[in-house]
């Protein structure tokens, strides 16, 4: 039990440090799926985990900045967060207890992309021209909350380009990929062209794994629950969400929700 992957916290950190205290084994590392909603920085919210020698990696979710710039600093400023900081996975690849870890934050957005729609804009320093056509109408606080919301949490063409040139063991999302009838084929594409065979993914609240045609697997994990990467169950969190039928193309191995 070397990496534990927690599911959208959104501040149940009580959930957290309940389950560290009723488990007997510690992990070397554990991997934050987003939706963490850092009323504090994460350097102090992670306690439970740094407390006990636990290496905290993250990925941010679609709801890490609805507390505007200052929750958003709360999880990604290095200067408030000299612990975790260097445990930022979006875009890159990062060796954890032996693991070639990939990550990529956020989730697709139209404005930017939706695939399987090419992207709209590709790059973030091509965002303030693309807002500016949206004309007068819009008010100036207006226009930068959105540069905000997007530039920081929409999966960006330009990361996702970047990330299929390397190679990986797991892929974590807080988008989930094809395997939910509500996430996006092109995170198993990602996955395929960086030699992954298992996404691990957030954003949805329910906890399964399921197996794709050529093998690869995919696993969500609920609200502040926590898995091994084998699906293990380590603790349970808040009530899951109804798991839907499996897309075709994939095969549900286990519904772990509740239920």
């Amino acid at each position: 039990m070397t990496i534990v992957f927690i599911g959208d916290i959104h501040q149940q950190w009580d959930r957290v440090a309940r389950g560290l205290d009723a488990w007997d084994d510690t992990p070397r590392a554990a991997v934050l799926l987003g939706d963490i909603e850092c009323t504090r920085p994460l350097d102090q919210l992670a306690a439970p985990l740094l407390d006990r020698g636990i290496a905290v990696h993250w990925i941010f979710g679609n709801h890490d900045n609805d507390g505007g710039p200052e929750m958003w600093a709360n999880l990604v400023e290095p200067a408030r967060n000299p612990r975790t900081a260097p445990g930022a996975l979006h875009g890159r690849v990062t060796e954890v207890a032996g693991v070639r870890i990939a990550g990529l934050g956020g989730t697709f957005r139209p404005r930017i992309w939706d695939p399987p729609t090419p992207p709209r804009v590709r790059r973030r320093a091509d965002l303030p021209d693309d807002l500016a056509r949206l004309g007068t109408a819009w008010r100036d606080d207006h226009l930068k909350a959105m540069a905000h919301s997007l530039g920081s949490t929409a999966i960006w063409p330009e990361d996702y380009e970047a990330l299929a040139t390397q190679r990986a063991d797991i892929l974590v999302t807080h988008e989930a990929p094809a395997s939910h009838p509500a996430g996006n084929a092109a995170l198993d594409a990602l996955a395929r062209a960086m030699g992954a065979r298992l996404i691990v993914h957030g954003h949805h609240h329910v906890t399964y794994r399921a197996v794709a045609a050529d093998g690869m697997r995919a696993m969500g994990v609920a609200s502040a629950w926590a898995t091994h990467h084998d699906g293990t169950v380590l603790w349970r969190g808040e009530t899951t969400r109804r798991l839907p039928p499996m897309p075709d193309g994939w095969t549900l191995e286990a519904d772990l929700s509740d239920p």
